[in-house]
């Protein structure tokens, strides 16, 4: 059984966004899971750098969600300092998700 978790965030839409967050932080939070990371990918970048509840719920996120965004899609948005400022590690992040992957977290996609 999956005892850890990561939650790729990478909807333009607000409330399955938030869903996936909200996920994700009480899944730490409560301990539903061992471990639980947060990777942000795709148009839900551009969303954060528009919405102000969907970048509170991001800068909320534990420091254990150990939150990233992907470089080349926040330097493309034109976004990227902006995600930075709100504690996400921006990086390329093709890498990252593969080494978590197998390291045995479970994707899943909001």
């Amino acid at each position: 059984m999956a005892d850890k978790l990561l939650v790729i965030v990478s909807t333009g839409e607000k409330a399955k966004a938030l869903a996936g967050i909200a996920y994700a932080a009480n899944a730490l939070k409560q301990r539903w899971l061992g471990d639980v990371k947060v990777g942000f990918f795709g148009p839900s970048e551009a969303l954060i750098a528009q919405d102000a509840d969907v970048q509170r719920a991001a800068a909320a996120l534990p420091e254990d969600a150990s939150p990233f965004a992907c470089k080349f899609i926040a330097d493309q948005a034109g976004v990227t300092n902006q995600l930075a400022s709100l504690g996400l590690d921006v990086h390329y992040v093709g890498e990252t998700i593969s080494r978590y992957i197998k390291e045995g977290y479970l994707p899943m996609v909001f």
